[in-house]
This record gives C-alpha cells, sequence and structure tokens, in this order.
C-alpha cells in the first residue's frame, strides 16, 4: 500500500507544554423534572450526571480527542468550556481565568478566544442568511469590523477554508450548497475572531465519506496556519487516531483512560477501550480481525450501576468492580432469551417478581414463586452457573443464603476507581491497582 504523503500526517505532540485550559473535578448535573406531584412534595426524581468529576489539562497548540458513545458526556464537557451547559461544581480556567465564574462581557471577551464548530452544519447555519451575513456575524456581535473591512475578513476566512473563489459563495445560501461547503462555512465563522481554541463536535459525523478526510486536513492546515489548540470530540476512533495529539476515552460522565495517541492505540489499558480499538474496521480484506465489543448497552446515566460503572459490560470484572442487585435481574433475562419457550415457562414459575431487582443495592432477594421454595430457586441459579461458569457476575458474588421464601445474594461491595498510572497512561480501572497497593486482580478464566 502507499504510504500517506507527510503533509496528510496528524501532528504527534505539540511542540511546548504551556497550558491553555485547566478543568478541575468538573461536573454538569441536569435534575430530572419528574411529576408536578413530586415536584410540589420536594421529592427527589433523581439527576443525571451528565459529566461527573473530570480533570484535564489542554496545552497550547496540541489536539486532545474526547471519544466515546453517545451518552458518554462529551459534548457536554465541549459546551461547558464554553459556559454553554451549567456548571455544577469544579472549574474551568482559561489562562488562570475561570470560566465558571464569568458572565455577560467578559464571557463574550473570553468567547472571542474560545469556539465551537458544531456536529450539524445544516442546523448551525440560519437558512435565511446568505454566507456572508452568517461568516461574518461574529464580528458585528463583537463589534470588530464593519463596512469593506468585514467584507475583506469574510472573504480571507472563506478562502482560508477552501471556498474559493469566495465571491462565489458571498450571495449563496446554506440550502445551496453541499454538506462539505456548509461545514468549511461553519469552520470559516469559528476562525474569523482570530480563536486560540476551537471545540470540534463531531464535525464530519454528518458528511460524506468521501469529504471527511478533506475536512480534517482542513482543520490540521488551520492549526498549523493560525497556531490552533482542538478538543475534537468524536466516537470515530479512527478519525482520532489520525487527527489527535491525545486521547481522553469518555465513559458515563468520567474519563476511563487518557494518553498519548501513540499509546491508546498500541496498547490500551482499560477494557472498554480495548473494545473500542477492536470495533475499528480493518480495511484489509484477507485480515480477520475478532470483534469484542462491548455487551449490553450503556446504562442509564440517571442511575449508574455501582462501584465501577462499566462493570456490567466488561469481559474482565471481578468482585471488586461492584456488582448488585440490577446485574442479577440482566443475568436472568439474558439466560432467558436463550433457552427454549418450555424451560422459560419452567423456570419463570418458578422465580417470583423480580421487580424489586430494580432497586440497586449490594444485596438481592430472588423470591420463589406460589408453590415453588427457596431450594427451587437455587436449582435454577445452579443451573444458569452450569451453563457459563466464566460469566462474570459470579466472581462479584460474595455468598448466597437459601431460604424458603427464595434466595437471598450478598455481593461484594465494589469500588469506583480513579485515574491512576499505568505503563504511559491514566486509566480507571482495578485491573490496575494504585501506586502502593500490591493487591492485583485474581486470575481471569482462560479463553
Amino acid at each position: 500500500m502507499p504510504t500517506k504523503p507527510e503533509a496528510a500526517r496528524a501532528p504527534r505532540r505539540a511542540e511546548h507544554d504551556e497550558t491553555l485550559l485547566s478543568i478541575r473535578d468538573l461536573r454538569v448535573h441536569y435534575a430530572l423534572r419528574g411529576s408536578s406531584l413530586a415536584r410540589l412534595f420536594g421529592r427527589d426524581v433523581g439527576t443525571v450526571k451528565a459529566v461527573d468529576g473530570i480533570d484535564l489539562e489542554i496545552a497550547k497548540g496540541e489536539v486532545l480527542g474526547l471519544v466515546g458513545e453517545s451518552g458518554s458526556g462529551k459534548s457536554t464537557l465541549g459546551r461547558a468550556v464554553l459556559g454553554l451547559a451549567p456548571i455544577t461544581g469544579g472549574s474551568i480556567a482559561y489562562e488562570e481565568r475561570r470560566i465558571e465564574t464569568m458572565s455577560g462581557r467578559a464571557l463574550r471577551e473570553v468567547r472571542r478566544n474560545l469556539q465551537m464548530v458544531f456536529q450539524d452544519p445544516s442546523a448551525a447555519l440560519n437558512p435565511a442568511m446568505d454566507i456572508e451575513t452568517a461568516v461574518g456575524h461574529p464580528l458585528r456581535i463583537h463589534r470588530l469590523a464593519r463596512g469593506d473591512e468585514l467584507r475583506r475578513r469574510v472573504v480571507d476566512a472563506l478562502e482560508r477554508v477552501g471556498l474559493s473563489p469566495a465571491d462565489q459563495f458571498l450571495t449563496k445560501y446554506p440550502g445551496e450548497l453541499s454538506g462539505g461547503q456548509k461545514q468549511r462555512a461553519v469552520i470559516a465563522r469559528a476562525i474569523i475572531l482570530d480563536p486560540v481554541l476551537l471545540i470540534a463536535d463531531e464535525p464530519i459525523s454528518m458528511l460524506d465519506m468521501s469529504v471527511r478526510s478533506k475536512l480534517l486536513q482542513l482543520m490540521l492546515d488551520l492549526k498549523a496556519d493560525l497556531d490552533l489548540t482542538y478538543v475534537y470530540i468524536t466516537h470515530d476512533l479512527a478519525s482520532a487516531k489520525f487527527f489527535c495529539d491525545r486521547v481522553a476515552i469518555m465513559y458515563l460522565g468520567r474519563v476511563v483512560e487518557i494518553g498519548t495517541t501513540e499509546e491508546i492505540f498500541a496498547d490500551p489499558k482499560h477494557p472498554y477501550t480495548q473494545s473500542l480499538v477492536g470495533a475499528i474496521p480493518d480495511l484489509d480484506p484477507d485480515r480477520s480481525t475478532p470483534r469484542d465489543l462491548p455487551r449490553g448497552e450503556i446504562p442509564d446515566a440517571a442511575s449508574p450501576p455501582l462501584g465501577c460503572a462499566f462493570h456490567p459490560r466488561c469481559p474482565q470484572a471481578f468482585d471488586k468492580c461492584g456488582w448488585e442487585s440490577r446485574d442479577l435481574r440482566v443475568l436472568l433475562e439474558s439466560h432467558w432469551t436463550t433457552v427454549p419457550e418450555a424451560e422459560y415457562d419452567a423456570e419463570r414459575a418458578i422465580i417470583g417478581d423480580v421487580d424489586a431487582l430494580d432497586l440497586p443495592d449490594h444485596v438481592a432477594a430472588l423470591p420463589a414463586g406460589r408453590g415453588h421454595s427457596g431450594g427451587d430457586v437455587e436449582r435454577v441459579l445452579d443451573t444458569i452457573h452450569a451453563a457459563d461458569p466464566d460469566e462474570p457476575f459470579w466472581r462479584g458474588v460474595r455468598q448466597r443464603r437459601v431460604v424458603d421464601a427464595g434466595v437471598g445474594i450478598d455481593f461484594h461491595e465494589g469500588e469506583d476507581p480513579a485515574l491512576r498510572p499505568a505503563g504511559g497512561v491514566q486509566v480507571a480501572c482495578h485491573l490496575y491497582p494504585p501506586p502502593g497497593d500490591a493487591a492485583g486482580p485474581p486470575p481471569q478464566p482462560k479463553e
């Protein structure tokens, strides 16, 4: 295969380590509204922890990628940096100025240096504004230019992003442009204020495959020409590998692994990162690569799992990761999807109402159905265990107690792991004990 020309390669690391943006223990929580009656009596209806205790340092001139599935909090983090999402706690410092304390004119002045490129260019551009008006709008808002000077700067911005000759685009409306051209116009609007930092939120996900690499290369060229710093938000690790100096993997509002792009892709540490890297398509038709995707779906952010948030989907989870009653229900329902209908009917009659398992707890009571005993329930659990003894769930069970009314299960109380060093990265996973802790995970079953 021909090698990629040098001009198309992503930069590997910022040449200087001057901190541009410092994020400390950032939290963005949203209270669920619930019913009118619940609000009237002041009942707690839950909280979505969209961003939950994130620490990041972004160096001037680097490209930091925020990678994760939908619902991981990466877009909320990007919006919080610009003051577009309400901050519940923590701090965001831009050149030692605290963004979370700003409002009005002070925040508007900071936003001249911090700009955002949104995911959908069709939604980001006003369909009633021609391109000259839309791209020049930030200059009018900040009262930086008007008349001939404004037009000159708009033309210069359009030329920089490849909408050339600019005279052919000034009077066009967004509906007359292709998707790639609209995103170039959005980028032109973002750079017209000469910003220092661009937050690019999935900037290529709405575009055809044929133009994605061109947009990324444009952004790299602008970085070199304008000395830009990027926060690149994406669910696509393949583009992050090409574009970013460092990558932060996010899951349910937390950073679970962060390191240089080379380290993350050469030796991913967190099981979630390993599954994401393993899911990158291989363009070689002669090479078959197993796809060990995480099982299940990303959990409800309003009621995250106890312990490590990834443990219900993790093939390497063990006792310390934190198991609970909801995991038992998932185990039962997953088992019942694999058995014949007659076997399902028989087992479902033995086990009573399982709705109580939906309340997260380190103790679970699995009731017996009418006419059945705890011993019958125990035998069903033994059958499930025998069918898949390597299921990680069983590593989290501390003891089972058989009573007449059913079976009680006590789980090991897990811990929510903090980021700790592992090789050249930081990872939030119990597979890598923190410094000074010699206790590691138990041996994992061999494949």
